[in-house]
């Protein structure tokens, strides 16, 4: 997988919100931040954000 987190940012305003997802997803989304010695939290950051600047470039 090419995919890597950002570098954790200095805390910024944000909202916190729940979400509900697949055991499955949980699992490789937890192996991602164990193998770039980052938090579950900021995989999940940086995903979104990266989709988002992707849908913004077309």
């Amino acid at each position: 997988m090419n995919f890597k987190p950002k570098p954790t940012r200095k805390k910024v305003q944000a909202t916190s919100r729940s979400i509900y997802m697949r055991d499955e997803l949980y699992a490789k989304l937890s192996q991602i931040a164990v193998d770039n010695n980052t938090s579950f939290n900021n995989v999940v950051i940086s995903i979104l954000e990266e989709f988002l600047q992707q849908q913004e470039e077309k």
